[in-house]
């Protein structure tokens, strides 16, 4: 019983850092057109991608479309997500969530994984990424399945 209370107090301290942490930023570096390395330094979950993508309160759906024909109303305002897995590698995929205004200065994607030197940030972002490293590679892993 003692060493299970001690593993259950290891493992809210451990949340408790980690949630103290999460508006810092994971160093990456980017190579060519993307990240190649994961920012978490494991695969994500696609499934748990997937949710995020199809969330409407922060994410994807929000301006593009795609394979989800559960969903209505699903963006226009930007390609449509069908294939992506196919046109871009997982390194060109998270390079595009962290920071798409390294494509294009005049976008209106989101930085989703920085925190200084944007413009036009909700109060509830100011100072912070929109999404944690974990939250990227699960999206990562979801449009990667995303095949024609």
């Amino acid at each position: 019983m003692a060493n299970a209370s001690v593993h259950i107090a290891a493992l809210i301290i451990a949340s408790l850092a980690c949630a103290a942490n999460a508006d810092e930023l994971v160093p990456y570096t980017i190579v060519g057109d993307g990240i190649p390395q994961s920012l978490t330094g494991s695969p994500g979950d696609a499934a748990r991608g997937r949710a995020l993508v199809l969330a409407r309160t922060t994410t994807c759906i929000l301006c593009h479309s795609g394979p989800f024909p559960e969903t209505r109303f699903q963006g226009d305002l930007a390609p449509d997500l069908t294939g992506a897995g196919n046109r871009w590698t997982a390194s060109q995929l998270r390079l595009r969530l962290v920071d798409a205004s390294r494509f294009n200065a005049e976008t209106i994607m989101p930085s989703y994984y920085r925190k200084d030197d944007l413009v036009r940030v909700g109060r509830s972002f100011a100072g912070k990424p929109i999404l944690s490293a974990a939250e990227i590679e699960d999206i990562v892993a979801f449009l990667a399945t995303l095949r024609d």
